[in-house]
């Protein structure tokens, strides 16, 4: 029933929700309940149990305000489920973003065939990438809220006259909570521009709307820059070092041709031998596969629509190409000294997802090449799912194997004689291999997963003291690691044993000093 309201005309909420459905079409569907369901089936390991990996033993309550790190928006972004690590919760709201991240996105690529959508939401419900993500589940709903930004920000600016102007606040706001997904909103707007050229439109327009990408881009990295100086200057803090955050913004320090051929050997090196993202024999087998499909409907479109008679069409085709290892490596030209790990590297699921809807946009007249882009889908969904329960099983057993190891030491630690609560402790943090040789036997998978490899969770005395008492119930008072620098460099340390030896622990001056790694 309609009901007027100063002069408004107020639908109910059925009606609302009924004219929210007759619009949804089928392709959005099966994209949203495609990532939502797979995603929830394949992350439900992590997502039923409390697993941390090192950064999770003390962020079981974490109000994520990472602002020095650039983060601006993180606070806002995971304050929806609580600051509190609750895997259930934050994987649901993480598979809520990503389902509507992925019925954008299939907007975004103009996917209307119902097997590409579902191949879609399949492949960015199951990239390695997101598994790794998923070992620092505190930060899982915040980060996935960022790739739905990402997503909306180049849509908006493709659907409407004025839509870089929105566009360019969610790219803000994706920055602000992870700056990595930069590259992610890139490599759409490159394939925008390709869209762009294939269509039907004048030259005038053609620039006009490529433009809008541009003015998009450079109003979201100003906003998002201009945000952080203000809220740093609010709080009265300063950018930190880690992971090169302070050098964001400045000239790379080994020069413009240095950092871009290191862009072309990062990605042809992750691409081809990062073991992530063609991993085996299937995964090449799948992507070649889906590369000869590509190239047949290109081949296709430069007959039907006389591209090769262009010179404009050779040289799009060789800027786009030339250009794509840069937009995949942005965050090396953001952030020179950045440790690229796995999971800044979620944009790399966009290859098999714009050559799918490449395939099946353009495959009309080719059901085979629609019948190879649909195996080859599943074939890396079903690839990268294996990924990504091996790694989970390692993260358990790697807890399981701290947690055994944790209460051999806790109860070393309180029978040693001289030994009081609260008696500050020096501890090394690294777990000695001689004494503990590695069992992991997964590391051919997990050697580039984040979070998701090796044998223990304990790297710092820090994450001893995080471990044992939010996982054991014991406190500990384990000195910072200036306090014992001189005793980790004497004659004393060096004759002690490494734990489980009979002199690993020593109590002199007060203090309790414990040997745990495998130096003599």
């Amino acid at each position: 029933m309609l009901k007027r309201t100063g002069g408004i005309t107020m639908k109910s909420p059925t009606e609302t929700w009924n004219n929210i459905r007759r619009h949804c079409r089928k392709e959005w569907k099966l994209a949203f309940f495609s990532t939502f369901l797979l995603g929830l089936l394949i992350h439900m390991p992590i997502m039923l149990r409390d697993i941390p990996n090192h950064d999770g033993l003390a962020s079981m309550y974490f109000d994520q305000n990472m602002i020095t790190s650039g983060r601006w928006f993180l606070t806002v972004a995971c304050g929806i489920s609580s600051y509190y690590t609750l895997p259930w919760l934050i994987g649901l709201l993480a598979m809520l973003y990503l389902g509507i991240a992925a019925a954008l996105l299939v907007e975004f690529l103009e996917v209307r065939q119902g097997w590409a959508a579902v191949l879609v939401g399949g492949l960015l419900a199951a990239f390695p990438s997101l598994a790794s993500t998923f070992a620092y589940v505190f930060t899982m709903d915040g980060y996935m809220l960022a790739v739905l930004l990402a997503v909306l920000a180049v849509l908006l600016t493709k659907k409407y006259r004025l839509g870089f102007l929105p566009g360019a606040l969610c790219l803000a706001c994706s920055l602000g909570i992870y700056q990595s997904y930069l590259p992610f909103a890139v490599l759409l707007c490159l394939y925008g521009l390709y869209m762009i050229g294939a269509s039907e439109n004048t030259l005038r327009d053609k620039v006009k709307k490529g433009f809008s990408y541009l003015w998009m881009g450079g109003l979201g990295l100003a906003s998002y820059y201009g945000i952080l100086q203000v809220l740093l200057r609010i709080q009265g803090r300063e950018l930190a070092s880690y992971q090169g955050i302070s050098g964001m913004g400045s000239a790379p320090r080994e020069g413009l041709l240095d950092t871009i051929s290191h862009m072309y050997r990062d990605f042809f090196a992750f691409t081809l031998k990062g073991k992530i993202f063609m991993n085996n024999l299937f995964a090449w087998g799948a992507m070649l596969a889906l590369g000869v499909c590509v190239m047949a409907v290109l081949l296709f479109l430069c007959g039907k629509k006389k591209w090769w008679k262009s010179l404009w069409f050779y040289i799009l085709a060789a800027v786009s190409l030339a250009g794509l290892p840069v937009a995949m490596n942005l965050i090396l030209v953001i952030s020179p000294d950045v440790t690229y790990h796995l999971l800044m590297r979620y944009q790399w699921v966009l290859l098999p997802v714009c050559m799918v809807a490449a395939v099946s946009r353009h495959s009309g007249r080719m059901p085979w090449a629609s019948w190879l882009g649909l195996v080859c889908g599943l074939v890396l969904i079903f690839n990268y799912g294996v990924m990504d329960q091996i790694a989970y099983s390692n993260l358990e057993k790697k807890y399981e194997k701290t947690y055994a190891y944790c209460i051999r030491l806790l109860d070393r630690i309180e029978q040693t004689p001289g030994y009081y609560q609260g008696i500050p402790i020096a501890m090394i943090g690294v777990v000695g291999e001689e004494s503990y040789p590695l069992t992991d036997l997964t590391g051919d998978v997990t050697a580039g997963m984040i979070g998701m490899g090796g044998d223990s969770l304990l790297y710092t005395g820090a994450n001893y003291q995080a471990f044992i008492q939010n996982y054991l119930g014991a406190s500990l008072n384990i000195l910072p690691p200036e306090a014992m620098e001189d005793m980790y460099y004497s004659e004393s340390y060096r004759e002690m044993e490494s734990f489980p030896g009979a002199d690993s622990i020593r109590i002199m001056d007060g203090v309790m000093y414990i040997k745990t790694e495998n130096r003599e």
